[in-house]
C-alpha cells in the first residue's frame, strides 16, 4: 500500500497528523530524558541552514522508487538495520568491494539487499543542490523512515548529522543476528546493544515488510533435528506450502506475512498462527518471555506503531560517527 501525499481522505489526513504529533512527542520525550546525548551533535534541524530541502528530496526519491517497485520498502528498511548493526549507522553497507578489500555488502548475509540505486539517486540530487553536505548515513536513515510511512506505517522524524564511516569489511557481518537464533539469544544480542525485550520485538516487526529466501529457512522443512523431520513450531499446512515453494531453489522468496508491501501488524498475527517464516521470528511467540508482547501487538496495531517508532529512532543512533571519525562521502559507494 503506497500513500499519495496529494490524495488523502479526511481520515487519512487525520491519521498522518496524529502520527506526526506522536512522533514529535516521542523525540521530545527522548531528548528530555537525555537520549540525544548519545549522539552528541545530532539534531532534528541539522541541515536547516545548509540543505533545507533534504527531507523533500529524499522523500520524493523514495516515493518514485516505491511507485516503480513497492518491494523496495522492505529492502530499504532492512538496509538501514544491516547498516546500523555493523559499526553503527555510518553507511558502511554502501561501500563497494575493491581488489584488496571485500566489503559488507558482499557478505552472504547481505547479498539479497536491494535499493542501493535509490540511495545513489538521492545522493546525486543532494550533491547538485548542496554539495558535500548530506551524509550517506543520514540518507539511509531518512530513506527507511520514508519507506515505512509510504507503506502505511507510522510517521516519525530522526535526529540528523551522522557522518559516513571509512571501514567496511565482510568479516564484521558475523555480528548480524542469525535467522536461527532463539529468543534467549536474541534478547542477549539486542540487550548488548541497549535494547529492551519490548524494543527487540518491536524492531522484529520490521519483518512486516519484505521477504526471506528459502536458503534461510529451509532447515525447518526437513531433517530439522533428531526427533523431528519438520520444525514442530511450524503450522503443518504452512510447512507443506513452504516445502513446495522451495523446490524452485534456495533463492526463492517468501513474504514474511500476507501483506508483504504494507507496514502493519499482520506479522504478529502470523506468529500467532505458527506461520513465522524464520526460526528467529516464530521463537518470539513460542517463548513465554516475549509471547505477551507479540499478542499485544497482534491485537493493537497502534501500540506496535508507537513502540516501533521509539525503537527505530533509538536504533538510528547506534554508534554514529562524528568529527574526525567520519566524513561526508561524495560518492556513497567509495570512501573519499
Amino acid at each position: 500500500m503506497l500513500l499519495d501525499y496529494n490524495n488523502y481522505s479526511l481520515v487519512g489526513l487525520a491519521r498522518v497528523i496524529i502520527q506526526y504529533l506522536i512522533g514529535v512527542a516521542l523525540v521530545m520525550g527522548m531528548r528530555a530524558c537525555g537520549f540525544r546525548l548519545r549522539a552528541n551533535a545530532l539534531s532534528m534541524d541539522y541541515y536547516i541552514m545548509t540543505c533545507p530541502m533534504v527531507d523533500e528530496i529524499i522523500r520524493e526519491t523514495v516515493s518514485r522508487a516505491l511507485e516503480r517497485d513497492p518491494t523496495l520498502a522492505g529492502r530499504l528498511l532492512r538496509m538501514h538495520f544491516h547498516d546500523c548493526w555493523i559499526q553503527g549507522c555510518d553507511a558502511s553497507i554502501l561501500i563497494d568491494s575493491t581488489d584488496d578489500n571485500t566489503a559488507e555488502k558482499d557478505s552472504p548475509a547481505n547479498l539479497s539487499l536491494r535499493g542501493y540505486e535509490v540511495i545513489d539517486e538521492a545522493k546525486e540530487e543532494l550533491e547538485r543542490q548542496c554539495p558535500g553536505v548530506v551524509s550517506c548515513a543520514d540518507i539511509i536513515a531518512m530513506a527507511a523512515r520514508d519507506a515505512i510511512f509510504l507503506s502505511g506505517g507510522p510517521i516519525y522524524d530522526i535526529p540528523k548529522g551522522r557522518l559516513d564511516g571509512r571501514r567496511s569489511k565482510i568479516e564484521d557481518t558475523i555480528n548480524l543476528p542469525f535467522p536461527t537464533f532463539n529468543s534467549s539469544v536474541l534478547l542477549k544480542v539486542f540487550g548488548q546493544r541497549g535494547f529492551t525485550p519490548r524494543e527487540m520485538v518491536a524492531l522484529s516487526g520490521a519483518h512486516t515488510l519484505g521477504v526471506a529466501r528459502c536458503l534461510f529457512f529451509k532447515n525447518r522443512l526437513s531433517k530439522f533435528d533428531l526427533t523431528h523431520d519438520v520444525d514442530p513450531s511450524l503450522d503443518v499446512q504452512f510447512a507443506k506450502t513452504l516445502a513446495k515453494k522451495c523446490q524452485a531453489g534456495d533463492n526463492t522468496e517468501q513474504p514474511f506475512d500476507a501483506t508483504r508491501n504494507s507496514f502493519d501488524n499482520f506479522y504478529f498475527n502470523a506468529l500467532q498462527n505458527r506461520a513465522g517464516l524464520l526460526s528467529s521470528d516464530q521463537t518470539l511467540f513460542d517463548s513465554p518471555r516475549t509471547r505477551g508482547i507479540v499478542n499485544g501487538y497482534a491485537m493493537n496495531q497502534a501500540m506496535f506503531f508507537l513502540d516501533f517508532q521509539q525503537a527505530i529512532i533509538k536504533m538510528s543512533l547506534l554508534d554514529v560517527k562524528q568529527g574526525s571519525n567520519g566524513e561526508v562521502r561524495t560518492n556513497c559507494r567509495k570512501i573519499n
